[in-house]
């Protein structure tokens, strides 16, 4: 068996990679960074290191790489005798992905296993988004080239901090891993992943994981940046920066237990777990990585955003959202662009055509007055 993963970078290599490695697939890694494709090549095993209670360390062999940019076409061909194609490029990369994959199910041997494609990225039906570039970049060709292929959602989840100098190509990742599975496109073939689950219906832990683990992420980053605070870990032992991120999330689970009909417990189990993981003073993670791209992360369908609108519009309460907006307002590193073109975009536009441009939310959106709010207090200190 043989999987072609796209994106040789930490969770690339410290997760999607690992856990293909343990379910007995040869790994081919696509990558468009020379250096790192380079250093894959230079070693025949490289470690994933789990740090904290009950960590582990894990070895893998049985890899390549190629380099995406200057090789397409070995790319291409190890897709075209490939069981399972996978991604970790970053959601809006998935459109460079798509022709080498569409080329590959061009070269498939006739009456080959459907390939299994499932793009691992930090955003809803990501593996949608990769088919409808390459239906979409395929044209009238596609009809031909479809059923050669199965996709599938899938929800990932493991903190990949920083990465200490002069480590390699080996990862330092927390013990806790979730890689959860759309089980109806593979019918009775299933992709064989370790620790992996298969669901029916994904969206309730695409959601969960993405309203919990992102929101409370960026949550903890946005307080700490504000506080100070140079670490993640840091930032929760400060109990004031700890209440206000519990209560966001104590929002976004609202909304879960509403929208999803899961059970308030479970959440509540959940979100201590989460807590418990941004807590790890292993993990070296900083404010400044965790924070970075505020713009995005304020965007429509993004960790803030998109769970307050719609708990504006059911009802709920949005308070502790609002206030992690606001934070995420003053989000000011000279060294991520975002950053820059937010604090230019705070002092060039009124409150108003901000909130609508960042957030992509409309005048009447029962949510737009309250971070209209937020915007202007924070102009205000500008």
């Amino acid at each position: 068996m043989k999987a072609v993963h796209f994106g040789a970078g930490n969770i690339g290599r410290g997760f999607v990679g690992l856990l293909l490695h343990q379910g007995g697939y040869e790994l081919v890694f696509s990558d468009v960074a020379a250096p790192l494709v380079d250093a894959i090549n230079a070693v025949s095993s490289y470690t994933v290191h789990e740090v904290g209670e009950g960590g582990a360390d894990h070895e893998v062999t049985g890899f390549r790489a190629i380099n995406s940019a200057t090789d397409t076409q070995a790319v291409v061909d190890e897709i075209a005798s490939a069981n399972v194609v996978t991604t970790a490029v970053g959601p809006t990369i998935l459109k460079f992905v798509a022709p080498h994959i569409i080329a590959g199910l061009a070269l498939r041997e006739p009456g080959a296993p459907p390939l299994q494609i499932m793009a691992c990225e930090n955003a809803i039906n990501a593996t949608d988004l990769l088919r409808e570039e390459m239906i979409a970049q395929a044209g009238e060709a596609w009809d031909a080239l479809a059923g050669g292929a199965v996709f599938a959602n899938t929800a990932v989840d493991r903190i990949v901090p920083a990465q200490p100098e002069g480590g390699g190509v080996d990862v330092t990742v927390e013990p806790f891993f979730e890689w959860a599975i759309e089980r109806p496109a593979f019918g009775d073939d299933p992709p064989r992943i370790p620790g992996a689950h298969f669901v029916d219906d994904l969206a309730p832990y695409i959601e969960r994981k993405l309203f919990t683990v992102n929101t409370g992420h960026a949550t903890t980053a946005y307080f700490g940046a504000q506080a100070g605070v140079e670490r993640i870990s840091d930032a929760l032992a400060d109990d004031a920066i700890a209440a206000r991120v519990a209560a966001a999330l104590e929002e976004t689970s609202a909304l879960l237990a509403v929208k999803h009909g899961l059970d308030p417990a479970d959440l509540a189990a959940y979100r201590s777990t989460i807590l418990g993981r941004f807590r790890n003073p292993s993990l070296p993670d900083t404010v400044w990585r965790v924070g970075r791209q505020p713009l995005r992360k304020l965007s429509r369908h993004e960790r803030f955003v998109g769970p307050a609108a719609e708990a504006a519009e059911r009802g709920l309460p949005v308070d502790a959202l609002v206030a992690a907006m606001g934070a995420a307002l003053a989000f000011d590193d000279p060294e991520d662009p975002q950053s820059v073109d937010l604090q230019r975009l705070l002092r060039e536009q009124d409150a108003a055509a901000f909130t609508a441009e960042v957030t992509g939310l409309e005048p009447e959106h029962p949510l737009f007055g309250r971070i209209e709010a937020v915007v202007a207090q924070r102009q205000a200190s500008l």
